[in-house]
């Protein structure tokens, strides 16, 4: 693999959301431009680029852009100006127990899900035992996900977004899911694939412990601009500058 090849990259981003009184005002917004609305400026002129096999964390405070963005590199949301490229197949961990037909078995789901990824049938059946394994459903695998816990979920859209051989993943929060063990083993196995499979991680955590464990350059937002760019430490140091002792 080629470390060297730049495998995301923001030119110039911008994103401003459009904010109404009610979701009326929004309905009658796409029948009249005269409908009365905020803007707010989420992202404001953001550039950078991550390289195959980097692990970046984003940092910052509520509203400072960091989810903005993390929507924008999965096509959650597109920017209002400026370009973004994305090589690489993306497994986000973000909202997990999203894209699930709640009426389908776990299983099916797993299918289901490998689909929205665009894994063929013969590709997701080679990894589907690792999926049911991973998970921990026993024999709640073969029963509507209606029947499933908001936890159960989580769990099982985690086990497919982090076993579908990802190139680049996103993860948001998202390792605080399940029991004790079960997030340890989540972490254990977001490390082992950035480490065996040079897979570029990218991370929004308010947790500076684990975006030291876990990455080796940060990124520091502030709201909706870019403010800082460089090793992980550095990073938090100027995120979260150490306190000094009063004399």
């Amino acid at each position: 693999m080629d470390s060297n090849k730049v495998v995301i990259e923001f030119k110039n981003v911008t994103k401003r959301y459009k904010l109404y009184k009610n979701d009326k005002q929004r309905l009658f917004a796409v029948f009249s431009k005269r409908v009365k609305y905020k803007e707010k400026l989420a992202v404001n002129d953001v550039s950078f680029q991550i390289r195959q096999g980097e692990s970046v964390a984003f940092l910052g405070k509520n509203g400072a852009g960091k989810s903005t963005i993390l929507k924008m590199m999965t096509e959650v949301a597109f920017p209002t100006s400026g370009e973004i490229m994305i090589d690489g197949r993306v497994s986000a961990l973000l909202e997990l127990s999203s894209g699930f037909d709640m009426e389908m078995t776990g299983r099916d789901n797993i299918y289901l899900k490998g689909q929205l990824y665009g894994l063929k049938n013969s590709e997701i059946a080679e990894l589907e035992d690792t999926i049911v394994e991973f998970a921990e459903l026993d024999e709640y695998i073969d029963q509507p996900v209606r029947t499933y816990s908001s936890g159960m979920r989580a769990r099982l859209g985690f086990a497919v977004s982090i076993n579908i051989r990802p190139e680049i993943l996103i993860v948001d929060e998202a390792l605080s899911v399940g029991d004790k063990e079960f997030r340890k083993k989540c972490r254990q196995k977001v490390n082992e694939i950035i480490e065996k499979n040079n897979v570029t991680l990218v991370f929004v955590t308010h947790s500076i412990s684990m975006a030291k464990e876990f990455c080796k350059r940060g990124i520091v937002m502030k709201k909706g601009k870019l403010v800082y760019d460089s090793d992980i430490n550095d990073a938090i140091k100027f995120y979260d500058p150490p306190k000094t002792a009063k004399k």
